[in-house]
């Protein structure tokens, strides 16, 4: 039986343990996509107690472990409500020797361990202690302090187009930034046409640059101003939540007359969608490879699933599921478009349903070349964020494409608690790799190996984003 969470957790060969503790461990972390707030970046961000670090305040926060208290039949509010910190806890405390098996357990242990040096399992008898211990610490541990213990160097926020990017000013110029933050364009708003924040949000875009936007092409002329803006500002990457793939090949004049519709706020059929988005989706990708950017599509999100919750408590509060559908027709037509004018900018294609890995992992590999790994099957995302989940990205990789060639992992997180999960990331990483040596499939060829572990950890996400 193995320590709980020592030195050769989730390391199961001597191959594995040779990889992780020579080459992985200690990595540098370059993080391409998560939900930090730059606001508490730059100020610093000195956390109240271990509960608003942990699971959240005002509404904000982690939705993951929201969910499971909920599951558990904990009140809502011991989650996002008007309790204490230390009742929030407490609840939490109760319910964390139940998770048996979810990453969730495993995770907070991990960051108990890393920030606090903790290895005591949190339960009910243990709360207390815990509770103040982590409290006691945290008046020391700021936001840029939890980043600098995990060696971050780069971080990129999540960045709507009509954000200022002040703090992002701010922190190019701070010279005690230890830590590289880059905005990340992120233009949902502009893309969903049918949804009622699209009015106010064009309306928005135009006060920013202070343009009266009454067509479609005066809507694409200020985009592209913005995204200049973000690019001055250091950004190399894009980001697309396509919960449903939308794509039809359409004239401007087709795609006017929808964006005409939205603005009136009249009903938009999915075909108006596919139109009007792959229009869109199709001069964003254009202008991605003029300036060398990166493009990341996150596919197969099932968005705020209880009406009812949502209306109370917005999105993003734990009441998303996996999306089921058929996309890969439409997404290849997306692609094809902008590579039939080999205007194809880079790529990360990330799915919610893991069924669809072979989906992406076949279909990327026919829009491949010009540069190592152009086109990447994205990390295990979100609910697939786990033992067996990465593992089965890792296989499906391997199995059909270039492991060799994958930029690695985020945190996709609104915690800075939370980068322990690269060094989960990479113990799976090494005792896959392990594996394949163990059973014969590779020679024990510990320089090859040792470059590929480096490069996955680090290496290829670094330069894959630098323009």
């Amino acid at each position: 039986m193995k320590e709980f969470l020592g030195d050769d957790f989730l390391l199961d060969n001597e191959v594995g343990k040779r990889l992780y503790n020579g080459y992985a461990k200690g990595q540098p972390i370059f993080d391409f996509h998560c939900h930090l707030q730059p606001s508490e970046i730059y100020e610093d961000h000195k956390f109240s107690s271990i509960t608003e670090a942990w699971l959240g305040a005002n509404g904000y926060g982690d939705h993951y472990k929201w969910r499971l208290l909920r599951e558990y039949g904990v009140p809502e509010e011991y989650i996002t409500g008007s309790k204490s910190a230390w009742e929030k806890f407490s609840k939490y405390a109760e319910v964390m020797p139940y998770m048996v098996g979810n990453p969730i357990y495993e995770w907070t242990h991990l960051e108990l361990k890393t920030y606090f040096g903790i290895t005591k399992p949190l339960c009910p008898n243990t709360a207390k202690e815990i509770f103040d211990a982590c409290n006691k610490k945290l008046e020391t541990l700021t936001a840029r302090k939890m980043m600098e213990m995990n060696n971050v160097k780069t971080v990129f926020t999540t960045d709507d187009p009509v954000d200022d990017l002040h703090y992002h000013e701010l922190m190019a110029k701070d010279k005690t930034m230890k830590v590289v933050v880059k905005p990340c364009w992120r233009p949902d708003k502009a893309i969903n046409v049918e949804r009622d924040t699209f009015i106010p949000w064009v309306k928005k875009l135009g006060e920013v640059t202070n343009k009266k936007i009454s067509n479609l092409e005066e809507m694409l002329s200020s985009l592209d101003e913005r995204l200049e803006f973000f690019i001055d500002h250091g950004c190399t990457a894009s980001d697309h939540a396509l919960d449903v793939v939308h794509y039809k090949k359409a004239s401007y004049a087709e795609a006017n007359k929808v964006f005409l519709k939205g603005l009136k706020g009249e009903a938009i059929s999915n075909e108006e969608q596919d139109i009007y988005k792959g229009f869109l989706m199709i001069h964003l990708g254009k202008q991605y490879h003029h300036y060398n950017m990166v493009q990341q599509y996150h596919i197969g999100a099932l968005r705020n699933n209880s009406i009812r919750n949502y209306k109370r408590m917005g999105a993003d509060t734990g009441y998303d599921a996996v999306e089921d559908q058929a996309f890969s027709e439409k997404l290849s037509a997306l692609l094809n478009a902008l590579d039939e004018t080999d205007e194809l900018p880079k790529t990360v294609l990330y799915t919610l349903n893991e069924k669809d890995y072979i989906v992406l992992v076949t279909l990327m590999n026919c829009f491949q070349g010009g540069l190592k790994g152009k086109i990447q099957l994205g990390t295990s995302w979100w609910f697939n964020d786990h033992h067996d989940g990465i593992n089965r990205q890792l296989h499906m990789l391997a199995d059909d494409g270039l492991l060799s060639c994958f930029i690695g992992m985020l945190t996709d997180s609104r915690s800075f608690l939370s980068y322990p999960r690269h060094d989960y990331f990479r113990r799976e990483l090494c005792n896959f790799l392990g594996e394949l040596v163990e059973e014969g499939r590779y020679p024990d060829d510990e320089k090859t190996l040792g470059q590929i572990v480096q490069d996955i950890c680090y290496n290829n996400a670094v330069k894959f984003f630098t323009r």
